[in-house]
C-alpha cells in the first residue's frame, strides 16, 4: 500500500521548506521563496562569465535538481510545487536576475514534460527578449512508453537528466562555451535510455488516504509496474515476476534492437558506457544493492557489457516511491578532446550536497591484482587433548535433543513474535540443524575435535544477540573442558561438565549481565548448572531447567528487545530463549 502518513501535510510548505534547508547544509547558496530559485551565491563563483546551466521542474524529485546546485553542476534551480512545473515568469525571473551578469550565456536543461517544455520555453523566449543568450536542451531518456504510443511528445525524461546535468556542469565549469555545452548536452540524451519500475505510485502529502486505498486495489501484492513514470505516470505493463525477471524484462526494452519500437539507441558490448541505478526514494539500501548486482551481472552474461561507471542512488526522486530506475549511457565522443569526454565530466568533481559520493576515477581505473587462492582453515586448529569421548554416543545424546528443538520452532517463534522480533526460532533452528551436520563429520574421540566442529557451527549459522551469547558460551565452554585436560587420556564425566560449565557462566558475565529473574536464557542455563554442579543429575538439572523457562511468564524483562516491546503479551508467554534453552536441555536428559 502507498504510504499515505506524512510528516507534513501543507505541500507548499513542505516545498519552502525543503529548499530552505538547501542554504542551511550548503551555505555557498542563495533562496529566493516567492519565486522558488535555488541559486549560488555571486561570491561563491570563481568564474562567473561561464556558460550558467540552470534546470529545474516539479518539485518531489529531490535532490534532483535543487540538490544539484553548486559547483560543477547547477548554477540555478527553478522549483515548481509537487510534481508541476515551475511558472514562465519565476523561469524569466532566474535567467534574468539570478545568475552571474558576466556570463557568455546560459544552458537550461528541461525533462520532457509538456508542462516544463513550455514553461521554461515561455521564460527563456522571455529572456532572449531581453537579450539574453540561452540555448535549451529538452531530456527524453524514457523507453517505457515506444514509438507507437508516444507519438509527437516523445521520450519522457527520466534520471538520465542527471547525467545530462552531470556532463553540462562539469563542460561548463571547464569554460567550454554555450553551444559547445547545448551540443554534448543534446549528444548526452541521443545516447542514453532509461525504464522504471515501481510497486506502487507515491502519495502525496496533502492528499486524501482514499488515493492510497486506490493504489492498494489497482497495483495488488506480487505485482510491479514495468515504465513507471517519476509523477505517478502508469506503466506499460503489471507483471508479476521476481528481481532476476523484472531486470531481464526491463533491459530486454532498453537493449534488444529487435524490438523497434522502443530501439532508440544502438549499444554493443563494444561501447564504453556508463551504468545508473536511480532510487525513486523509498527502496532500501539493503534492496538497491541487490538490484543493481542483478543488473550488472545480467547486463554482462546477457548483453556482454561491463560499464565503465557504475552510479548507485537517489538522484531524481519521486518522493518515497518504492520503484527505481535504470539508465544505460553511451559513451560518444564529444568532439571537444580527450579531457573533455563524457567520461573526464562525469569524473569531475562536485560542489553539491544532492550528487552522491563516488570513489575517484583513479580507482575505476586502477588494475587490482587478485589474491592467491589459498584454502582457508574455517574452524582453526584445535590442538589434541585427552580428553575421551565417544563421537557415536555424542550424536546419540545430542541429535534427539536437536531435533525435538528443531520441531519446536514454530511455537518458540510464536513466543517471540510477541515480546521480540520473531527471529529466536528460526536462529535456534539453524544452529540446531548445522549441529546435526557437524555430528555427522566428528570421527575422532578427542573432545575438543567435537568443539571445534560445534562452535564453528553455531557461529556461522546463528546470529543476532543468541547467536552471539551461544558462541561466546560454547567456546568458553571448550576453553574451560581444555583447563580440566590431564597428561594421560581420561573419559569426560558428569561432574568435568558441571564444573566447565560452572565456569562458562562466569564467563558469559563478562559480556552480558543477564541473570537469573531478568527473562533471558540464563533463567534455564543457569538452574541447570547449579543442579547438574549440585547433584550429577541430568534429568533433575533439567526439570530445573523448564520450571526456570516457565517462571518467566508475566516476568518483566529487564535485557533485551522485550524491554522495550510494548504490550501485555509477555505475561501469557515464557521468554523464548529460555523455552527453547530448556526445550533442548530436556531432549539430552531424555536421551542419557
Amino acid at each position: 500500500m502507498s504510504a499515505a502518513k506524512h510528516y507534513l501535510t501543507d505541500p507548499t510548505h513542505a516545498v519552502l521548506s525543503s529548499l530552505n534547508a538547501l542554504t542551511k547544509t550548503n551555505p555557498s547558496l542563495l533562496l529566493d521563496p516567492t519565486n522558488k530559485i535555488i541559486y549560488r551565491n555571486p561570491s561563491s563563483i570563481a568564474f562567473p562569465k561561464n556558460v550558467a546551466v540552470v534546470c529545474g521542474g516539479g518539485s518531489g524529485h529531490e535532490p534532483g535538481f535543487a540538490g544539484f546546485v553548486g559547483q560543477g553542476l547547477l548554477t540555478a534551480c527553478v522549483a515548481g510545487t509537487i510534481f508541476a512545473s515551475p511558472g514562465a515568469e519565476q523561469v524569466r525571473t532566474c535567467l534574468q536576475n539570478r545568475l552571474p551578469q558576466g556570463s557568455q550565456g546560459v544552458l537550461v536543461i528541461a525533462t520532457n514534460y509538456t508542462g516544463d517544455v513550455l514553461n521554461f520555453g515561455m521564460g527563456i523566449e522571455k529572456a532572449r527578449a531581453l537579450g539574453k543568450k540561452v540555448e535549451m536542451v529538452v531530456v527524453g531518456d524514457d523507453v517505457g512508453v515506444g514509438r507507437a504510443k508516444s507519438g509527437k511528445v516523445g521520450r519522457r525524461g527520466l534520471s538520465g537528466t542527471a547525467l545530462v546535468v552531470k556532463i553540462c556542469g562539469a563542460l561548463a565549469e571547464q569554460s567550454v562555451d554555450l553551444e559547445g555545452c547545448a551540443k554534448v548536452g543534446r549528444l548526452v540524451v541521443d545516447s542514453m535510455v532509461s525504464l522504471g519500475a515501481s510497486l506502487s505510485r507515491v502519495h502525496v502529502p496533502g492528499k486524501g488516504i482514499e488515493e492510497a486505498r486506490e493504489e492498494e486495489e489497482r497495483l495488488g501484492p506480487g505485482l510491479v509496474e514495468v515504465g513507471m513514470g517519476i509523477h505517478n505516470e502508469p506503466g506499460c505493463e503489471k507483471v508479476e515476476t521476481d528481481l532476476p525477471g523484472l531486470i531481464k524484462i526491463m533491459l530486454a526494452q532498453m537493449l534488444d534492437q529487435n524490438d523497434t519500437d522502443r530501439a532508440y539507441v544502438k549499444i554493443e558490448k563494444s561501447d564504453d558506457t556508463v551504468l545508473l541505478l536511480n532510487n525513486f526514494g523509498g527502496v532500501s539500501n539493503l534492496e538497491l544493492g541487490a538490484i543493481l548486482d542483478e543488473a550488472t551481472n545480467q547486463l554482462e552474461k546477457t548483453y556482454g557489457i561491463k560499464p565503465k561507471r557504475i552510479i548507485q542512488g537517489t538522484l531524481f526522486g519521486s518522493l518515497d516511491g518504492p520503484g527505481f530506475i535504470l539508465t544505460v549511457l553511451k559513451l560518444s565522443d564529444t568532439g571537444l578532446g580527450s579531457s573533455k569526454s563524457m567520461l573526464e565530466a562525469l569524473d569531475a568533481p562536485i560542489n553539491a550536497i544532492g550528487w552522491p559520493h563516488c570513489v575517484s576515477r583513479e580507482t575505476w581505473e586502477t588494475t587490482y591484482k587478485p589474491l592467491p587462492e589459498e584454502k582457508e582453515d574455517e574452524e582453526g586448529e584445535s590442538q589434541p587433548s585427552n580428553l575421551k569421548l565417544d563421537p557415536q554416543k555424542l550424536k546419540q545424546t545430542l541429535e534427539p535433543a536437536l531435533k525435538k528443538l528443531i520441531a519446536a520452532e514454530v511455537e518458540i517463534t510464536k513466543y517471540d513474535t510477541v515480546v521480540g522480533d520473531g527471529d529466536c526460532g528460526l536462529g535456534l533452528k539453524r544452529g540446531a540443524e548445522a549441529t546435526l551436520t557437524a555430528l555427522d563429520e566428528l570421527q575422532s574421540d578427542d573432545m575438543m575435535h567435537a568443539f571445534s566442529k560445534i562452535c564453528h557451527s553455531i557461529e556461522t549459522s546463528m546470529d543476532g544477540t543468541s547467536g552471539a551469547l551461544y558462541a561466546i558460551f560454547f567456546n568458553s565452554l571448550a576453553s574451560n573442558m581444555r583447563s580440566l585436560d590431564s597428561s594421560t587420556p581420561q573419559p569426560v564425566t558428569t561432574e568435568m561438565w558441571a564444573k566447565a560449565l560452572s565456569m562458562s557462566i562466569e564467563g558469559l558475565g563478562r559480556y552480558t549481565s543477564a541473570q537469573p529473574g531478568d527473562r533471558t536464557l540464563m533463567d534455564a542455563l543457569v538452574p541447570f548448572v547449579d543442579e547438574l554442579k549440585q547433584s550429577g543429575n541430568v534429568k533433575k538439572a533439567a526439570e530445573k531447567a523448564e520450571a526456570g523457562a516457565e517462571k518467566t511468564k508475566g516476568m518483566k524483562a529487564n535485557l533485551g528487545r522485550s524491554v522495550y516491546v510494548g504490550g501485555k503479551g509477555f505475561e501469557e508467554v515464557p521468554d523464548p530463549g529460555a523455552y527453547g534453552l530448556a526445550i533442548f536441555l530436556s531432549g539430552i536428559a531424555d536421551a542419557v
